[in-house]
């Protein structure tokens, strides 16, 4: 039997490279699927066949097109979810401008959509939770720039920073419901914008190859891996943690 059997995990941006790869992997555990993204169904279908090619339950997944911003749809959709044991909330943008050229819309966007989109898809499941009494599993994404400053993403940073302290606050509140409420805080990650940029601009590339002690950036499996094991007993005593998996970018690799 498969750790996650008869279970359901709800993932949010699974239509993007790291919510896929959360998807992929809590399939392979035996969770059932229900996959969020902004992007219409038909843009998500390779990412959604990939998900229901792995697993003993996945041809039950269901794709729906949410905005995480629109409150009244996360509502929604979660009411129709019977049973949610898992939640991935892991949708979120970053659109990279130095600190001078950000723009107000741009600002907003970032805490819109990665701080308060967060807030909404995790009070929702939350109260199904405790409304179903399920001593479920809340994992949210944040980075590992949510306490070091990296050039050009101030809004980013400032969002995810604000990730952390929703997910030590929901850990302390919710653990009277026997849930647990952690975070996954990827580095550098050879995905997404970081992975177009390393290989688009060649000034970031030269920055990203000094500041990760392990060599490498990281890859969405690293990251997957790390929410299946948030998901699993081995973490049954742990709440209100930030899992870090930057490769020691954190640790201020500077030139000899």
């Amino acid at each position: 039997m498969a750790m996650l059997d008869g279970q359901v995990a709800l993932i949010t941006g699974a239509a993007g490279d790291l919510g896929n790869e959360m998807a992929v992997h809590l399939a392979r555990e035996g969770a059932s699927l229900v996959l969020w993204d902004i992007k219409p169904e038909a843009d998500a279908r390779e990412h959604v066949e990939r998900v229901k090619s792995v697993g003993a339950y996945t041809q039950s997944t269901r794709y729906q097109q949410i905005d995480v911003r629109d409150r009244a749809a996360v509502d929604a959709a979660i009411a129709g979810i019977p049973r949610l044991d898992v939640v991935c909330s892991n949708a979120g943008i970053v659109n990279a401008a130095p600190f001078l050229n950000v723009t107000q819309a741009s600002w907003q966007e970032h805490l819109d959509i990665n701080l308060t989109g967060c807030f909404n898809v995790c009070q929702s499941a939350a109260r199904n939770m405790v409304e179903h009494r399920t001593p479920g599993r809340i994992i949210l994404t944040s980075s590992w720039v949510a306490d070091i400053p990296w050039l050009e993403i101030a809004p980013y940073s400032v969002s995810k920073a604000g990730v952390n302290m929703l997910t030590r606050a929901m850990a302390r509140e919710l653990a009277a419901y026997g849930i647990r409420v952690n975070a996954v805080a990827p580095g550098i990650v050879r995905a997404g914008l970081a992975g177009r940029q390393l290989v688009e601009e060649p000034q970031y590339a030269a920055r990203v190859a000094k500041v990760i002690p392990l060599g490498e950036p990281g890859t969405p499996v690293e990251i997957a891996q790390a929410v299946v094991y948030l998901c699993s007993p081995a973490t049954s005593y742990m709440t209100g943690t930030i899992l870090l998996l930057d490769g020691g970018c954190s640790l201020f690799q500077f030139d000899s």
